[in-house]
């Protein structure tokens, strides 16, 4: 007897993307990911130059545990694929006048807090009770939902809950009713600021991601991050999914209300490839989607609707090789050595290029000696800014890395752009041009109440019959966790919706 598999096409091979892969492949389904670039990974791509290897996306390993989940529920483990290190300090931090690293060791973070203001190490404790409480009913009543109705929170444990989620509280507020400390507060607020909203319209839900920070840890993938990559990768290929590179997808063929065929140009040899479609899942930019590929008619969200959303920032991104190693400095460094409301508020507020930026910088090499060439350095600057910028340019870039560059010295106490041998830019421009990223985005949604579970971009279309979506503009939301949930949360509504 003949078996007839239904046919997935994955528009892209992200995070999310090949979560999704994997599972609609473990349902059974024939599964084809579609990939513009020449590797797999998305925003969370490579790049191998002069010795030196880049993570070009993202950075910070936080919430081990859903990356264990992922890979258990295929009968492996994180450990088949990569070694994990905690990196400790966690991270450091440069405020105008000091230097504080942050240990990942609990009682030596509560020294440091007590340190800062006499009582902050009891206040932390409860604090970070409230957001462990966040973080398990958070985790399991909120992410791990589709979003398609406000009965899937109808259930004891999230109602009972409910209120002490704080959904109705900023986490600016949360933070200030425990902490009187500004470099406390700052240090408490910054996952939200670089990756999601002002503090100020930001739920006090997302203390969840202090507890994740603190209590779960900051770890390090050795190798780096595309080593996830090439995980989710290599178990895909081990499930049947078959991977088309190179692949940029420009048109879709409709049977009514139904994606018949999508079709895909071959950047290498010009040609076009259609694919049959029993479902298709959206793993690409949300918005260029349902604005570039399907006619008006069956577009669910108006260009009103677009222009309305709250972006999460855009960022100028710097790869740096040295040719000599650097003392004293840490795997993770935040520089706060300038306004921090200020930049804030020209990310979200009043969004324009800032005058003077806060910025990261993640030096890979200080963990892990493969990643650049002996007795060499492998820096990786980032400056958020707003999404939606015009003006990216060459000049403008170099002007940004000059100004971060004179600070980064000036902090460490060493000279490096003398010894600069490779250096490599990206900016909101590239976004737009590598990934189809609506105003640049580099995170995707910001993380404010009105833009959160139901009040997101559906998962699945609600004009064309078998298109579905995944990634950081539809639940669960921004950040590498959320990508790799939002393709097992699609991936079970995919199978809901075949098995009608």
């Amino acid at each position: 007897m003949l078996i007839i598999l239904k046919k997935a096409i994955v528009i892209g091979s992200g995070f999310s993307g090949m979560s999704t892969a994997a599972f609609l492949a473990k349902q059974g389904l024939q599964v084809t990911v579609l990939e513009k670039h020449n590797i797999p990974g998305g925003r969370a791509r490579q790049v191998k130059a002069d010795g030196f290897t880049f993570d070009m996306g993202p950075s910070w390993y936080w919430m081990p545990d859903v990356f264990e989940k992922f890979f258990e529920q295929f009968g492996k483990q994180v450990s088949d694929y990569y070694t994990l290190d905690r990196l400790s300090p966690s991270y450091t931090v440069y405020f105008r006048d000091e230097r504080i690293d942050i240990p990942s060791d609990y009682n030596a973070l509560k020294q440091l807090f007590e340190q800062l203001e006499t009582g902050s190490s009891i206040k932390l404790d409860k604090f970070l009770k409230e957001a462990a409480f966040k973080y398990q009913v958070g985790i399991k009543d909120l992410v791990y939902k589709p979003g398609q109705s406000v009965t899937e929170f109808l259930n004891f444990d999230f109602l009972k809950g409910v209120f002490r989620l704080d959904v109705f509280t900023s986490i600016e507020s949360h933070i200030n009713k425990f902490f009187k400390n500004k470099k406390i507060r700052q240090l408490l607020a910054f996952p939200v600021l670089f990756l999601g909203a002002l503090p100020s319209q930001t739920p006090a839900l997302y203390s969840l991601m202090n507890y994740a920070d603190i209590k779960l840890g900051t770890w390090y993938p050795k190798g780096g991050m595309f080593k996830i990559v090439e995980a989710m990768h290599g178990l895909c290929n081990q499930l049947g999914v078959k991977f088309i590179f190179n692949a940029n997808v420009d048109n879709m063929i409709f049977d009514k209300n139904n994606i018949a065929l999508v079709e895909s140009h071959h950047i290498e040899d010009n040609s076009t490839t259609s694919y049959e479609a029993d479902v298709v899942i959206g793993a690409a930019d949300y918005q260029f989607i349902e604005t570039k590929l399907l006619p008006a008619y069956l577009r669910t969200y108006s260009e009103d609707y677009w222009d309305s959303r709250v972006m999460a920032p855009s960022c100028l991104i710097y790869y740096v090789g040295l040719n000599k190693k650097l003392v004293n400095i840490t795997h993770h460094s935040l520089f706060f050595d300038v306004s921090f409301d200020k930049h804030g508020e020209q990310i979200y507020t009043k969004p324009a290029w800032p005058d003077e930026p806060l910025f990261y910088v993640s030096a890979t090499s200080v963990t892990d000696k493969s990643v650049a060439p002996f007795n060499a350095e492998n820096l990786f600057f980032l400056i958020p800014v707003a999404s939606g910028l015009t003006g990216d340019s060459e000049a403008l870039r170099e002007k940004y890395f000059n100004m971060i560059v004179e600070r980064y010295e000036k902090h460490i106490g060493q000279k490096i752009k003398s010894s600069i041998v490779y250096k490599k830019s990206f900016g909101p421009t590239d976004f737009v041009n590598d990934y189809n990223a609506f105003r640049g985005n580099a995170y995707g949604l910001a993380n404010t109440l009105k833009q959160t579970a139901i009040l997101k971009p559906s998962l699945k279309s609600k004009k064309v019959n078998n298109l579905f979506y995944t990634g950081q503009l539809t639940v669960p939301g921004p950040g590498v966790p959320p990508a790799i949930i939002s393709g097992e949360v699609v991936a079970n509504e995919v199978g809901k919706y075949l098995n009608k």
